[in-house]
Parts: structure tokens; C-alpha cells; sequence
């Protein structure tokens, strides 16, 4: 699994936007499916969303709809645009990897630092 490091979280008000970023020391990343992962203080990480080696995308309900994965042109970085933003989006996000051969990523051995939201008024 590859280490990441993620960017881009701030504080937006509700209904507000951001763009996360995730990208592992340049490498190219279109040999693996990438997760992002959401988790609340207190409360395991669960994934909201994956990009598959092919382009599919997945997501979780509570955020399909308003939130987007995408692969960098650059293909060394995988984008997380979030949208119509809710208290509850709230926490730290997290990126984690699986081969090409493999599922959508059910967590990491290895996390990053994480880059946090916060949503509020």
C-alpha cells in the first residue's frame, strides 16, 4: 500500500465547497484504486468514495451526489470535490490505495496525516 498525503481541508459553512487532494511522493497513480476515507474523532474511518483503475467510481450514499473523485491529469493525484457541504462532512479525510488486481480499498495499514474540514456556521 502506498503512504499518502492528503491537503485541502478547511473550514466552509454549510452548503460552502472544497477540493481535496491526495498524492503519494509524485508517483503515478493509475495503476491503483484510490480510496477516500472520512472519519469523525471517536468513530472508525469509513470510505465515502473510490476510483477504480478503470474509472469507476464509487460512493457512499450519504454523499453521492455532491461529492466527485477524479484522477489528476498529471495522474499523480486523486481529487475529492465536495459539495453542497454538511455539518455532518465534518472530520478528517484520509486517502488509502489497493492494486490494480484488487477492490476498492477497505482501509490502510499506513495512514497519512489526513487534512480536516470542518463545517460549520
Amino acid at each position: 500500500q502506498l503512504q499518502f498525503v492528503e491537503s485541502g481541508g478547511d473550514s466552509v459553512q454549510p452548503g460552502g465547497s472544497l477540493t481535496l487532494s491526495c498524492g503519494a511522493s509524485g508517483l503515478v497513480l493509475d495503476g491503483y484504486n484510490i480510496g477516500w476515507f472520512h472519519q469523525v474523532p471517536g468513530t472508525e474511518r469509513r470510505r465515502v468514495s473510490c476510483i477504480t483503475v478503470s474509472a469507476r467510481t464509487h460512493y457512499e450514499d450519504s454523499v453521492k451526489g455532491r461529492f466527485t473523485i477524479s484522477r489528476g491529469s498529471a495522474k499523480n493525484v486523486i481529487f475529492l470535490q465536495m459539495g453542497s457541504l454538511k455539518p455532518e462532512d465534518s472530520g478528517i479525510y484520509y486517502c488509502a490505495s489497493t492494486p490494480s488486481y484488487g477492490a476498492c480499498p477497505s482501509g490502510a495499514d499506513n495512514w497519512g496525516p489526513g487534512t480536516q474540514v470542518l463545517v460549520s456556521s
